[in-house]
């Protein structure tokens, strides 16, 4: 008998999605494999996969345009909660993990599936986020994992591929895995796994190299509705737009690339490269608009906030009680979130220089050192004395200070 008679497979047209449609039904006896590829705006024609899927022996292959979706329920609640995994990984492969794990059980529910399955190994973030994300959604569903099973090397997986009639699009002596989506790429695996040794050139794709980028600065004025990006320069492109236009811009200045050691969910370290133009822009130039409308405690508070909501999305804990309401925190503190911040894009860096906000709590009087202040520095006297009090710094030495 085997552990399932129809399963819907996370699929896309990689190495170890593909192998798994035959190792389903070869080694674990399932009688019916569909496949779902999710378009997350990663480009490129989805014909070719769905196509593969079924040469692969899939007995119907799902491509779902999901980006629309991805951008607005995923990626821009990540910006209001200025997500950044150890404060540099703008989450863009955990963000879709959530939402793939999501449509796997819609097609499970729609199809009578008995099961689903995906093809992350035992090493990676994704098997707890996919694994994770499904029990939280349909707790009735099993979770087939054959390449957490199999116990194949990443070569002896391409070669029992090969015997299926499947086509390798790397190549065994140097073999890269790439996760890409409109919000940016992930490459790990061959030569990267040496953490001294430099990626080279050929594993970016989304931004310039600095040798090559502009000789000249360029500025971009980026719109926020309650923490939302939705202006470009004045413009007003869709959602989608909006990501693919500020990943061209800031990636054209080789803006967006990571290479870090990462600590990942299951105790090890990885070495990753990661290219995420638009969303480390974003991130940067959201959390400026905050220093500028939200109140000091608020700001110093939603920074512990945001560490615990990052690690949750890291973990793979999208669907969790907590989550939401840390959802509902982040929401609330954006209603002020409203403005324009400039951001200079140069060399591989990306500089705010400018923010306004109808709801600033910048006070130019106050702050200012010119004629125009109107602060009173006498009373500085009496908050210096009470804070002093409070902190149990009021020795004499400091009343002699204060004199």
């Amino acid at each position: 008998m085997g552990r399932a008679n129809k399963v819907v497979l996370a699929y896309s047209g990689g190495v170890d999605t593909s192998v798994c449609i035959p190792y389903l039904k070869q080694e674990w006896g399932v009688k019916e494999v569909i496949t779902l590829a999710a378009d997350l705006g990663q480009g490129g024609d989805m014909e070719p996969v769905r196509e593969k899927a079924l040469n692969s022996g899939a007995l119907e292959s799902l491509v779902i345009d999901a980006t629309e979706s991805f951008v607005k329920d995923y990626a821009f609640p990540a910006i209001q909660a200025n997500a950044l995994y150890e404060n540099r990984y703008p989450l863009s492969t955990a963000l879709a993990r959530p939402l793939i794990a999501k449509l796997l059980v819609e097609a499970a529910e729609k199809y009578g599936a008995d099961a689903v399955a995906h093809g992350c190994t035992g090493k990676g973030n994704d098997q707890v986020r996919f694994d994770v994300s499904i029990a939280a959604l349909n707790p009735n569903l099993k979770v087939l994992t054959p390449a957490r099973e199999w116990g194949m090397s990443r070569e002896e997986t391409i070669a029992y591929g090969e015997r299926f009639g499947i086509p390798s699009p790397v190549k065994k002596s140097s073999p890269y895995s790439i996760d890409e989506n409109l919000l940016g790429r992930a490459v790990e695996a061959g030569i990267l796994e040496d953490p001294w040794i430099e990626a080279p050139e050929e594993v970016y794709t989304m931004t310039t190299a600095i040798a090559h980028t502009p000789n000249e600065p360029e500025y971009v004025e980026i719109g926020f509705e309650k923490g939302i990006p939705v202006s470009i320069n004045g413009e007003t492109p869709d959602a989608i737009a909006l990501i693919t236009q500020l990943n061209e811009m800031a990636g054209k200045h080789g803006v967006g690339r990571l290479d870090m050691i990462e600590n990942r969910l299951v105790g090890i370290k990885s070495r990753e490269i990661y290219e995420t133009p638009a969303m480390l822009l974003l991130i940067d130039a959201h959390r400026d608009l905050e220093s500028l409308t939200l109140t000091a405690d608020v700001a110093q508070y939603k920074r512990g906030i945001e560490q615990t909501y990052t690690q949750l999305v890291y973990n793979g804990l999208w669907y969790s009680p907590l989550k939401d309401a840390l959802d509902a925190f982040v929401l609330s503190t954006q209603e002020r979130v409203t403005g324009t911040v400039r951001v200079k894009l140069f060399k591989g860096t990306h500089s705010v220089v400018g923010r306004k906000s109808a709801h600033s709590l910048y006070t130019p009087d106050l702050a200012t050192y010119g004629k125009e202040d109107v602060f009173d520095h006498q009373a500085a006297k009496g908050f210096v004395y009470v804070c002093g009090a409070a902190w149990g710094c009021n020795t004499p030495k400091w009343q002699v200070a204060l004199a």
